[in-house]
């Protein structure tokens, strides 16, 4: 579910005498976000413990249906070492992407002191935000969710409960990829434990019930399937932007391209981080932001 929350007019401020708000903004020292990032939304919460559930029932049928009762011991340790390798960088990169500040722009700055400060050229202009008050660099959206400006925003995901940014981009890759293959492979081990029960006694193949059994399995299925499909279509629409260097929002609001383009490696590399390792596929580690990182504030000639 893509639900993109932004700002849809923006205050341009030619000058620092020409700022003026309605009501005056709270300095940024009062604005200082605590360590921990978590947004404080019912419909994001509801959907990312439901999300953990989800995975949490499908390690459940999994190994207490399928791989436990299965008398191939070879068969259980592979699979089972698979999917639950599959399954903690899963929620490893959920709990990242959700409990990261996806780049959040200090609110309260957009005041006619701090302006004045930065001493702008004649013909440089900034963006104000007339919602959270604050300096908005370029590529930057306000969502009306977490009630920031968002550097890079691509949409807000109630999935995650955050918005995919410029510093989260890649735990909801990760997240979205570990998911679509958890999906797959439980749906392929579906598939040959029906047939193994068909061609063996149900009793056998299950420590439940044969109908207890059919039941778990098929909503494991049609589970599976159904988020393979939807995590797979937002794996392929991230790896899109990435390469494109066009964030969800821009894509469409058909925004005119300011930046300069580069090539679909650098791209990556400033989401994944620079160079090429295999911590790229690791959740625990923050990408290296060297290279392809915006500046705080882009001013506009």
């Amino acid at each position: 579910i893509r639900c993109c929350c932004c700002c849809r007019c923006r205050d341009v401020e030619r000058q620092a005498a020409c700022l003026q708000t309605e009501q005056p903004c709270v300095p940024v020292s009062q604005h200082i976000p605590s360590g921990m990032w978590f947004i404080r939304d019912a419909c994001g919460i509801v959907c990312g413990v439901i999300t953990w559930m989800l995975v949490f029932y499908a390690e459940f049928v999994v190994l207490f249906v399928m791989l436990l009762p299965s008398k191939n011991l070879t068969y259980s340790l592979v699979n089972g070492t698979v999917f639950n390798t599959l399954a903690f960088l899963a929620l490893a990169s959920h709990f990242r992407a959700m409990c990261t500040d996806p780049g959040a722009v200090p609110t309260g700055n957009a005041t006619k002191e701090y302006i004045e400060s930065l001493q702008l050229k004649p013909g440089q202009v900034v963006y104000k935000c007339p919602k959270c008050c604050s300096i908005k660099p370029d590529r930057a959206h306000h969502c009306s969710v977490c009630k920031r400006c968002i550097r890079k925003m691509d949409h807000h995901c109630p999935w995650v409960n955050n918005c995919v940014g410029e510093n989260n981009q890649k735990f909801f890759v990760l997240f979205t990829m570990y998911i679509a293959l958890i999906s797959l492979h439980s749906l392929v081990m579906v598939v040959f434990h029906f047939l193994y029960c068909f061609e063996d006694d149900w009793t056998k193949c299950s420590s439940f019930s044969p109908p207890a059994t059919v039941i778990l399995l098929i909503l494991l299925c049609f589970e599976a399937l159904l988020f393979l499909i939807f995590t797979s279509v937002m794996f392929g629409t991230q790896v899109h932007s990435i390469c494109t260097d066009e964030t969800g929002i821009e894509q469409l609001k058909k925004e005119e391209r300011r930046w300069g383009k580069k090539t679909k490696w650098m791209n990556t590399k400033a989401v994944f981080g620079h160079p090429f390792s295999i911590f790229w596929f690791v959740p625990l580690t923050q990408p290296g932001k060297a290279h392809g990182k915006a500046e705080s504030y882009q001013y506009v000639v």
